[in-house]
């Protein structure tokens, strides 16, 4: 199923995340559950942007995922603040 992911969103896997390894021509396993979603080399025209972003600092390309692996949204990336919104005046430290 393919679903719209805002960049910053942290997802977390069934099971480790098993990619398409593309040198061993077989399946790659990183030890991890836990990723968020970015988008890389945005600047390249011709390329797949999506992908995860794992606590050690591996990018995979989500194209590179393995079928039938399960995903459940952890947490959505807050929103940036608009213009309408009043912005929050410093609080002044407590006196005691």
């Amino acid at each position: 199923m393919a679903v719209c992911l805002l960049p910053g969103t942290e997802v977390t896997f069934e099971r480790d995340v098993e990619f398409d390894d593309l040198f061993a021509n077989g399946r790659r396993i990183i030890a991890a559950r836990v990723a968020r979603f970015r988008q890389v080399d945005k600047d390249q025209r011709h390329m797949h942007h999506d992908a995860l972003e794992f606590a050690d600092g591996e990018v995979m390309l989500v194209t590179r995922l393995m079928p039938g692996q399960a995903v459940t949204v952890l947490q959505l990336p807050a929103p940036a603040p608009t213009a309408r919104e009043p912005k929050q005046e410093p609080r002044s430290p407590a006196i005691a």
